[in-house]
């Protein structure tokens, strides 16, 4: 038998079937997971060490409201969550919170990130993951809600700061409103700095219907959004790490 024929019989059903194999794991790392049935995705670790120093991250803070028309990564979008209310090296939430009782939710409306569906997701704190939420791209209507503001609209991502008053207010009463907002603050401010070290720019956005936002996101009169932070590369950025 010849060699060619050979080849044809046992090595191409092999090379074949590792195709096959293969194919099949990078569709599901690349699952788009927009089934409702335990839909968590597992975010990349992240980084305990930055490329620029705290004190130039802090001098070059800035709001941003003009991105570049460019994905995030999938990397950058789990830094950014993380420091929001991701765990620091204690097991702690990396922002303080009165009582330890983490009114604050976070949310990312998904538009344009690399192997991550359009849609919008709720970040999980203890298993630093996202699992989808809604099964759809808003960010028009979100846009809409937000007084019709451009930047909203062009990033690439939202990041949604909500706040769930009564896990705080059970404990401390009316006074518990207050810290919940203050909270909210902590949680923005971090996420300022881990855009800027990350060569990307945001802006809190605060004017919205509350109404409209609370509703196109199904909350509960409990929980009301707080900030919408849009997301995107920043042209303006002079760290170190412009690439990442």
């Amino acid at each position: 038998m010849k060699i060619n024929t050979l080849i044809i019989i046992f090595v191409l059903p092999i090379i074949i079937l590792l195709g096959i194999l293969i194919f099949l794991h990078y569709q599901k790392s690349q699952l788009k997971v927009m089934d409702n049935n335990l839909t968590i995705i597992q975010l990349a670790e992240p980084k305990r060490r930055g490329e620029i120093s705290f004190e130039e991250t802090i001098n070059q803070r800035r709001s941003v409201r003009e991105y570049k028309d460019e994905p995030l990564t999938f990397s950058e979008v789990s830094q950014l969550l993380w420091s929001a209310q991701g765990l620091n090296q204690k097991g702690s939430r990396v922002v303080p919170s009165a009582g330890a009782l983490y009114p604050i939710e976070v949310y990312v409306v998904v538009k344009n990130v690399e192997g991550l569906a359009s849609g919008v997701y709720h970040y999980l704190p203890e298993s630093h993951s996202i699992e989808i939420y809604l099964q759809k791209e808003i960010s028009q209507k979100l846009a809409d809600i937000a007084l019709g503001q451009e930047h909203v609209l062009e990033a690439p991502v939202n990041i949604i700061i909500s706040g769930v008053f009564s896990r705080t207010t059970n404990k401390y009463g009316q006074r518990g409103i207050q810290y919940v907002y203050q909270e909210s603050g902590h949680a923005a401010q971090n996420v300022y700095l881990q855009a800027e070290s990350l060569g990307l720019g945001t802006v809190v956005v605060g004017a919205f219907n509350q109404s409209g936002i609370d509703q196109l996101f199904n909350f509960k009169e409990d929980q009301k959004v707080l900030y919408i932070m849009p997301v995107g590369k920043n042209s303006f950025y002079k760290g170190k790490n412009k690439n990442s």
